[in-house]
């Protein structure tokens, strides 16, 4: 229990990136200035940092480096160096010149607790305009040897992997600046034989624009290889003979900027974060394209010890993963997903020769947002909105409001609306089947909900039958993880579904945003904005003075468990990860952004107990209970990255499991309060 609130528990791990001021030629001071910042690094719990490269002499010393005052100079300061970081945990990757034999290289030193572990050579040396490296230095591509430092044989060679024994998928390479510009850069190998980390000491000069290359590259390779790509450039102190220098320091996962450094810096410029390496291990195994050539590699092994404690988490958890949090990512991906949708329904109602869509109108999120879809899907067709044909069905618990409130949405998008009354048939199989609710007693139980979702599904398939066309299902993703749709003649079931492959934290915003820019009809802001601010039920059941029939009540906050789905069906994480990552981004309301347009009073915070409440509700009843229902869902598009539950696309169970090993997690892993 005491570990919970560890974050390399949990599968992430501090790293860090400085730019300092550079003194030319004079290593003593450099190798001081950097044991300093190694020293805090350690203070902080970092587990790696990078700095830029030759940091400890300067890029800039041109035909200095032949020098053997410099070149000794840079080592005696790595010696001295070692010996301030004695006592430190953070591995400190450092450049210098080196010589072998005859040969001088372009190193990068890497360092922790006084001792070198490996020296890495830089494998590609720029010659072109400003750079004129292979003057100076010897690629070291293809060396592979040991060199004596301090009494003891130091691996040194491009073919380095550096793992920590002690924290499970800590393992990081090193590449150096021009390395990453190259067509091949020998990141991907160290990446395919099991990196998780690259660490890039860079000196890159800066030009107009030079900063939007590197980060598109550092971006685009972190998200190629899998990888926390970490970046320190060159900065104050570096010769402005011909060139200017940034001090650009950046830190990169999976594609994802995790933290920067403003640029042009007066003094050291630190950049930490807390990269999630259980996240990259997921995503490499699901690839399965990882752990080829590592025969090809030397391993390094050390043994970092980490801090159990509570160090915090630097990096920001989105409360709602499948939403974006910026307003021009939230409108992309509430248009493409719309158009996903729209265009796989018109497609479906082509190949099956339709004359017409059919589908059940609630008042509700799902139900909107699908006839929403149809009504789109019509226009692009060339069909009048009449062969859109809705139908509200009320039972024992539609409230007057909801009624309402399909009618005036099933008005303003101009479709074929009536209304269809189950109750009398619905009471007629109550009374066929013996229920008390027929003998006049209030009995509201699963029965009596079922025989109503029963009712409206059945009565949609035979109006497709008889009007010649197809269902248009309306359960969405949240609804197919947690089993909340009735099974078979229910909910469950359509001809094609388009909402199965949304969450319902996200079909609010895709409704919001067809609210502003959908242009289906000039009254229709207004409904659908009181649509989506309405209480989320089923409306099963009759309201007998205790309020609306809450769906969320019931199963949890779709907010929660969207949460958790996400995690569950992308990454596969326990639930004590996922707990640990809710309570970062739940327990406080002031703490980083939410979705533009969200609503202030629906903005809420989660403590561990109640996220421990729900995700025990959420575990077991996608575990235990609610396969079979997934493994015979109706086609529908999958829409979003997080993923589908879809038997035939991205999950895949048997309908007989059971979720004992996920709620012994929880009851073992997460604190009770």
């Amino acid at each position: 229990m005491g570990v919970f609130h560890s974050l390399y528990h949990q599968g992430f791990a501090r790293v860090a990136a400085c730019t300092l001021p550079v003194t030319l030629a004079d290593p003593a001071d450099n190798a001081e200035r950097t044991a300093d910042i190694v020293q805090r690094c350690d203070r902080e719990g970092v587990a790696v940092v990078v700095f830029p490269e030759l940091g400890l002499t300067g890029y800039t010393l041109d035909d200095l480096r032949f020098q053997d005052v410099v070149l000794e100079a840079a080592r005696d300061a790595l010696k001295a160096f070692c010996a301030r970081v004695e006592a430190c945990k953070t591995v400190a990757v450092l450049g210098l010149p080196w010589v072998v034999g005859e040969r001088l290289y372009n190193v990068a030193a890497v360092v922790q607790r006084g001792r070198v572990l490996g020296f890495v050579p830089k494998t590609y040396l720029p010659r072109y305009r400003e750079f004129y490296e292979p003057r100076h230095f010897t690629s070291g591509r293809h060396v592979s040897t040991t060199v004596l430092w301090n009494g003891e044989e130091v691996p040194f060679g491009a073919d380095l992997l550096f793992r920590a024994h002690d924290v499970p998928d800590l393992v990081f390479g090193v590449e150096i600046c021009e390395d990453l510009w190259v067509a091949n850069p020998p990141s991907g190998a160290l990446a395919q034989a099991g990196a998780r980390i690259i660490l890039n000491p860079s000196a890159s000069p800066v030009t107009v624009g030079r900063t939007d290359d590197r980060m598109l590259l550092c971006q685009s390779q972190s998200m190629r290889t899998l990888t926390a790509y970490v970046y320190a450039a060159a900065g104050e102190g570096e010769s402005t003979t011909d060139l200017a220098w940034d001090g650009q320091v950046t830190i990169h996962e999976a594609g994802r900027l995790l933290a920067e450094s403003e640029r042009f810096p007066q003094g050291e410029r630190l950049v930490m974060a807390d990269v999630d390496l259980a996240l990259l291990r997921q995503e490499r195994m699901r690839v399965g394209q990882f752990g080829d050539g590592a025969e090809r590699f030397r391993v390094v092994e050390f043994a970092l010890e980490p801090s159990l404690d509570d160090l915090g988490l630097l990096r920001t958890v989105e409360r709602f993963p499948f939403v974006p949090d910026s307003f021009q990512t939230l409108a992309r991906d509430c248009y493409e997903a719309w158009t996903i949708q729209v265009s796989a329904l018109r497609r479906r109602l082509e190949a099956s020769r339709s004359a017409c869509a059919v589908i059940g109108v609630s008042g509700g999120l799902d139900s909107t947002l699908a006839l929403l879809v149809a009504v789109r899907a019509a226009d692009e067709l060339g069909w009048s909105r009449n062969q859109v044909r809705a139908y509200t069905m009320p039972g024992f618990g539609t409230g007057v409001e909801s009624l309402g409130y399909a009618h005036r949405l099933m008005a303003a998008l101009g479709v074929q609306a009536e209304e269809l009354d189950i109750r009398p048939t619905a009471r007629t199989m109550l009374s066929g089947i013996g229920h008390p609710y027929a003998r006049g007693e209030s009995v509201h139980d699963v029965t009596f909900e079922n025989v109503q979702a029963g009712l409206r599904t059945d009565f949609l398939f035979r109006l497709a039958n008889h009007h010649h066309g197809i269902v248009v299902g309306t359960g969405d993703l949240s609804e197919l993880a947690l089993g909340w749709c009735t099974y078979g003649v229910g909910d469950q079931m359509a001809h094609y579904n388009v909402n199965a492959g949304l969450p319902k934290t996200l079909i609010q915003h895709v409704i919001r945003w067809i609210a502003r820019e959908g242009k289906l009809g000039t009254d229709l802001p207004e409904i659908l904005n009181t649509i989506v601010s309405a209480e989320i039920s089923p409306e099963l059941v009759p309201d007998s003075g205790q309020g609306v029939q809450s769906t969320e009540s019931f199963i949890g906050p779709y907010a929660l468990q969207d949460f958790t789905l996400y995690y569950v069906l992308r990454y596969g994480f326990k639930p004590s990860r996922i707990a640990f990552m809710a309570e970062k981004a739940w327990s406080d309301l002031g703490v980083g952004q939410w979705p533009v347009h969200y609503p202030e009073d629906q903005r809420k915070a989660y403590t561990l107990a109640d996220i421990r409440h729900w995700m025990t509700v959420f575990m077991r009843r996608f575990f235990a209970t609610s396969q079979f229902k997934r493994s015979a869902m109706p086609n529908g598009p999958k829409i979003v990255a997080g993923g589908s539950l879809s038997p035939r696309g991205d999950w895949r169970a048997p309908s007989d499991g059971n979720a004992r090993i996920w709620l012994e997690d929880i009851e073992q892993n997460i604190p009770q309060a």
